[in-house]
């Protein structure tokens, strides 16, 4: 499959690309100043970097963001930007073909592989063409030019892995890390394809992948929690908390901590990326966050209404729990203490990459 055939910038106006520009560069944490070298990077691509999409175990959900994405937006316009050759969920061809055309791409070598689902260890949880995936991923990735995991199966396994996990699900960093393959992770469930943009962006303006943190994750979107970027932030330090769907505290959107939010231990630029064409995201919709962005989802978060155990405040020490939160706050404000720094101190969310958490 050839981008080409799906959509050319060409049917896009000037300012449909400079918008999209200007938008990918906030994304990455630039200044408006770099859209017109992102314009360029995009335009001066004389060959197009190929793209192999592998669709391991999973529920496609991180293919069906990027073929649904906004029009224009970023579906569109990578289908531009990259000369996709293998996505089984989208291509045309099937069967053998299909195989062919996987096998040609990967011969050629140099391509971005992108890799969604996590792969069973146990043989016959999860076969393609007779091969395990697990196969198939370890064939593939040396001969690409990067590897990038995107959603929760193929980040850290998600439900497909979670306990008590009969397939022996491992996700792309335990199967390709003991090879010396290192990747660039992508969690959420699903992943939403602005990140994607933003990972190949990064390689096309400065001819590198982004600066990735313990986790393999791009520090310019996974290094503050949702609480820090929280429209609903000012009723957490007010202590004024959702405690029953359907009551007027929910009308008013007050915080939904008491209510099983993960945004304190969840790192993950959901408020500010957005999803449903950029308008809406969980907590705006009136649901908590149930990190599902999170490393360590969904078994670090589980029930997902149920109430995060405690979370420190800096400055105070101890636990503040959902009960106690207002009246906490309530002392910590008045002795002056920064109380935005709550959440980066959530429990859990400091723990290592064996033990879970998002940081």
């Amino acid at each position: 499959m050839r981008s080409g055939s799906l959509s050319s910038f060409s049917q896009l106006d000037r300012r449909d690309f400079l918008k999209f520009c200007s938008a990918t560069a906030a994304l990455m944490g630039l200044s408006e100043l770099y859209a017109p070298k992102i314009a360029e990077a995009v335009t001066a691509a004389a060959k197009r970097p190929s793209v192999v999409w592998l669709t391991l175990s999973c529920d496609s959900g991180c293919t069906e963001m990027f073929i649904k994405a906004k029009n224009p937006g970023p579906a569109e316009l990578i289908l531009d930007v990259l000369s996709v050759d293998f996505n089984d969920t989208i291509m045309a061809a099937a069967g053998e073909q299909a195989e062919e055309n996987l096998k040609n791409a990967v011969d050629a070598g140099g391509f971005i592989l992108v890799i969604e689902g996590g792969m069973p260890s146990k043989p016959g949880y999860g076969t393609i063409a007779g091969r395990e995936m697990m196969d198939i991923a370890k064939w593939a990735a040396p001969k690409a030019a990067a590897v990038v995991a995107i959603g929760s199966c193929a980040t850290n396994g998600g439900i497909p892995g979670a306990k008590p996990n009969p397939s022996g699900l491992k996700s792309v960093s335990e199967v390709l890390g003991p090879m010396g393959i290192k990747n660039v992770n992508l969690p959420g469930c699903p992943a939403d394809p602005k990140l994607l943009i933003g990972v190949v962006m990064n390689y096309l303006l400065f001819k590198k992948l982004p600066e990735l943190d313990d986790h393999g994750r791009p520090k310019m979107f996974y290094s503050k929690t949702i609480h820090e970027q929280c429209e609903r932030r000012a009723y957490f330090e007010a202590g004024k908390f959702v405690e029953a769907f359907g009551t007027p505290e929910a009308e008013k959107g007050y915080c939904l901590f008491k209510m099983g939010c993960k945004g304190p231990a969840t790192y993950a630029p959901c408020p500010t990326i957005r999803y449903n064409d950029d308008v809406n995201w969980c907590i705006m919709a009136g649901a908590p966050c149930i990190g599902c962005l999170d490393m360590k989802w969904p078994d670090n978060f589980h029930p997902f209404y149920a109430k995060l155990k405690g979370i420190s405040v800096p400055g105070f020490g101890g636990d503040v729990t959902a009960d106690n939160i207002g009246k906490v706050l309530g002392v910590a404000t008045v002795a002056g203490i920064a109380v935005h720094a709550v959440g980066t101190a959530a429990k859990g969310s400091k723990k290592g990459p064996e033990k879970g958490g998002g940081e």
